[in-house]
């Protein structure tokens, strides 16, 4: 009854307390500037950076001056301004309305954009970060992105970024510039950024509908909506802020104007935690009713329940031991021993070969199990073709069974239709941006060719050979040959004998080319290799007489030309004019995603980088702890094959 009677006075509390919050005082900011004078600054409004006042506008970066003017010209690259309205205004819980007119300008002989500028909502009216200029707007910078700062900004951007849509857009950001909340194109509404003409765009926010609502037209026309965006702004911004604008550039100049702007922000009462007070009310409540029948409830069966329980916590425990170690087999990775995989093999036959590499033949292997389980063991030759030796015990990798085989069989050889190709060259590309940016560890895989892609039952490409890799650094191992395959092998790895994340790019694209044409590499250095065919199609731009005959011209022509020129961009000597293999993976799954530049005939120097990104890239002969001995398959789509490496003894590895 003591308990009751606490929980009731709790409830009557509580009740107090929501009757006192559902009548906030209400707060309200609004001003309005029809244009700008030199006080303004001065006066109502913090001006820092780059910003001035000219002609009654705000200019947040510098515009040229007139050509005949005797004054020297400002500095007009890597500028940076801010400008804040003077007194803090509420955010949430609130409405906001806010309208004004831009105007954003390139100059004369200049043929690149650059960078933007945006109507910011800050924690404080500290300067923009220091190096916040290009594509950061003056917002943020690398020390800020991420979240370090409270704020929400909307951005008007005029450079395409490999992480913009385009070079015309809007969006919404709050902790990172490179991964904005929002970001939509302006095209399609035939407004363009960039024009010089007058811009008016109103922003709306209700915090009782978490909605805000962006409204955009050139400034004789009426406003259209042009955005609709659920946010909760109160997990962005405190609850009041400084309102304003930035605005950036970078290499490339251009101006940025603030013709006018209207404000208003009107409190609103706080319905989230009068709602969340209100279910607490009634919880309690409801608490202590079921508590009070509880109690007498309880009186009469405690003796018994006591005894049950006890009984069944008994049982529970048994269950949990068992249940525990099923888990705990079932979750680790599947071991086997040597004499289990002989078996398998029925002693490694020759009627179980499914075929022979570098390294070794590769046999087909079922465990017999409910279902059974089927294998591809790969047995590791004592010498190799490829100067691979050892002296110690026979080793052994054990891969999933991939029933279509590995992607050279189907080159030049068996018939695949343009979409599984294509499927096929998307999926090696989701698995090299694995390796290389999402494992944890970067690693670089250092063989990508057709023969180490494998194929499931759907043509879904799983990329393997990381046990072998491993193996060519450990202990028992003496390496004669470079790591990796003629006409596969990037040029300043055959200088240096580095490899990093750019050269598995050069592997892909002379992969992309062969799954193209239908045709095998000869290598890059011999007379009328597919390389320079390829090439020459191109710089006469003729790409489409490539095409697999095999095809017959069922293929999406524009898909097929892209996809062909990005093979030619990841196959450039120099190791900084190669795409990266997410903006490669980008223009697969994107068909508007931008291509990179691709010269119009084969580049004839070879590149050496003094410096690789290797340094800080793991390649996969990185390997050489016990703990590595399985790669653990991590992607979604598990791009990457798992790898057990057996060892020749009866003990379980």
């Amino acid at each position: 009854m003591g308990i009751l009677l606490f929980l009731i006075c709790i409830f009557l509390s509580e009740l107090a307390l929501n009757q006192a919050s559902l009548d906030p005082s209400v707060k309200e900011t609004s001003f309005s500037y029809p244009s700008f004078d030199a006080d303004s600054c001065n006066a109502t409004l913090i001006c820092m950076g780059s910003v001035s006042v000219g002609d009654r506008r705000l200019k947040l970066t510098p515009e040229p001056l007139p050509v005949d003017s005797n004054s020297t010209q400002p500095v007009l690259k890597d500028q940076i301004g801010r400008v804040l309205f003077h007194q803090p205004v509420i955010a949430w819980p609130a409405y906001i309305n806010t309208t004004f007119t831009v105007r954003i300008f390139t100059f004369p002989n200049t043929t690149t954009n650059g960078d933007g500028m945006t109507f910011i909502m800050a924690q404080n009216n500290s300067p923009s970060p220091p190096e916040s200029k290009g594509s950061y707007l003056g917002v943020l910078d690398k020390s800020t992105e991420g979240g370090v700062t409270r704020q929400i900004a909307v951005e008007l951007d005029t450079y395409p970024n490999e992480f913009d849509p385009d070079g015309n857009h809007m969006g919404i950001d709050t902790t990172s510039i490179t991964n904005p909340v929002v970001a939509k194109s302006l095209n399609r509404t035939g407004i363009y950024l960039t024009s010089g003409r007058d811009i008016t765009v109103q922003i709306v926010y209700d915090s009782s509908t978490e909605e805000l609502q962006i409204f955009v037209a050139y400034a004789e026309n009426p406003l259209v909506s042009f955005l609709n965006q659920s946010i909760d702004m109160s997990k962005w911004v405190p609850n009041s802020v400084y309102v304003g604008f930035t605005a950036a550039t970078g290499p490339f100049s251009e101006a940025h104007e603030v013709l006018n702007w209207t404000f208003q922000s009107t409190s609103l009462p706080d319905l989230k935690k009068a709602s969340e007070k209100e279910n607490r009310k009634r919880f309690l409540l409801t608490v202590a009713i079921v508590l009070a029948g509880l109690g007498v409830l309880i009186l009469f069966t405690l003796p018994i329940a006591l005894r049950d329980l006890r009984k069944r916590k008994e049982r529970s425990k048994r269950r949990a031991e068992i249940e525990s170690r099923s888990m705990r087999a079932a979750n680790a990775p599947k071991m086997f021993t040597y004499r289990q995989l002989s078996k398998a093999t029925l002693k490694f036959s020759k009627e179980n070969l499914l075929g022979t590499g570098g390294f070794g033949s590769v046999y087909k292997g079922v465990i017999s199990s409910d279902p059974p389980m089927i294998l591809a063991v790969k047995k590791i030759s004592a010498t190799s073709r490829q100067g691979w030796c050892h002296e110690r015990e026979q080793l052994l990798l054990v891969y999933e069974y991939m029933p279509n085989g590995s992607l050279d069989c189907y080159i030049g050889r068996r018939f695949l239709d343009w979409n599984t190709r294509y499927k096929i060259l998307t999926g090696l590309a989701s698995a090299l941006h694995y390796l290389h940016e999402q494992c944890g560890h970067p690693i670089v895989h250092r063989d990508v060719k057709p023969n180490n892609v494998m194929l499931d039952s759907d043509f879904n490409a799983h990329l393997g050979d990381f046990g072998l890799a491993r193996l060519l650094r450990s202990d028992s191992a003496v390496t004669t040959m470079l790591a990796g395959t003629p006409g596969y092998l990037a040029p300043e790895v055959a200088y240096t004998g580095k490899a990093a994340p750019e050269s598995d790019v050069y592997s892909f694209g002379m992969v992309v080319i062969e799954v193209v044409t239908g045709q095998r590499s000869r290598g890059i250095f011999e007379e009328n290799s597919l390389l320079d065919y390829v090439w020459s199609l191109h710089g006469r731009k003729t790409l489409l007489e490539g095409v697999d005959r095999k095809l017959e011209g069922k293929y999406d022509e524009q898909q097929v030309k892209r996809t062909l020129l990005v093979g030619l961009a990841c196959l450039h000597p120099d190791t900084k004019s190669r795409p990266t293999i997410r903006k490669v993976e980008q223009i697969f799954l994107n068909p508007d995603e931008p291509l990179m530049e691709v010269p119009e005939s084969r580049p004839n120097a070879i590149f050496v980088p003094l410096s690789s990104s290797a340094s800080t890239t793991r390649s996969a002969t990185d390997f050489g702890s016990k703990s590595d001995d399985i790669l653990l398959r991590s992607t979604p789509e598990e791009m990457v094959l798992d790898e057990i490496i057996v060892h020749h003894e009866d003990s379980d590895i």
